[in-house]
């Protein structure tokens, strides 16, 4: 396996680092706050789930969340958000295609994201079904919650929250019953754990599996 870290010109440079597996992608996650998440794609192989790409944008390096959460959500900012949408849907994703061959259906197509980025990975799963077919939401924020129409197209959706993080257990609540009321295939776990990169870095590899293992 391997890392791999690409600099675009979106926001006067941000970063995308690739986790390459070692055998043929079966699957791709493509995640928002890439630093972070990118580097899990090496618990995967260990926790015996089907081989998979990692692709994670890195957050804005502005020291301010409000940017950050800007980007995360429709409902904050929604002119950042769509700048932001337009990089990680279409230049990011187009850069993976090109450099790595890998275009997968959207069944095999998965978007990640945790607390902010959960806001991210909701957001882009409900507006680009048919691209991103499944979503992985650890402790979502409250700024992103369901809009009182869904669309007809959903994603399977797999949402964990802490027991030690009542706020955003509420937001994971929140959107799994209202995906539930929807018709869509969706989990959502309740764990031992707290707000934070540990707790949900233990949850991705079962997120991967549920979704994608053979």
């Amino acid at each position: 396996m391997s890392l791999v870290t690409e600099t675009f010109p979106y926001d006067g440079g941000r970063d995308v680092t690739v986790y390459v597996p070692s055998a043929p992608p079966e699957a791709v996650v493509f995640a928002g706050d890439g630093q972070l998440i990118s580097r899990w794609g090496a618990d995967l192989e260990a926790a015996g789930a089907p081989p998979t790409m990692v692709v994670g944008a890195h957050r804005t390096a502005v020291d301010d969340e409000m940017v950050r959460l800007g980007e995360y959500s429709p409902a904050i900012d929604p002119a950042r958000f769509e700048a932001h949408e337009a990089f990680f849907f279409t230049d990011v994703r187009d850069w993976v295609r090109d450099r790595f061959g890998v275009a997968l259906p959207a069944a095999r197509t998965a978007v990640c994201g945790v607390s902010a980025g959960g806001e991210l990975a909701l957001a882009m799963g409900m507006r680009h079904p048919d691209v991103y077919g499944v979503v992985f939401c650890a402790s979502p924020g409250a700024g992103y919650r369901p809009p009182d129409t869904l669309p007809d197209l959903l994603p399977r959706t797999y949402l964990v929250a802490g027991t030690a993080e009542p706020f955003f257990r509420e937001n994971a609540t929140r959107w799994a019953g209202a995906l539930q009321d929807a018709g869509a295939d969706v989990v959502m776990t309740e764990r031992a754990g707290d707000h934070g990169g540990p707790f949900w870095r233990r949850e991705f590899p079962r997120m991967v599996t549920w979704a994608f293992g053979r």
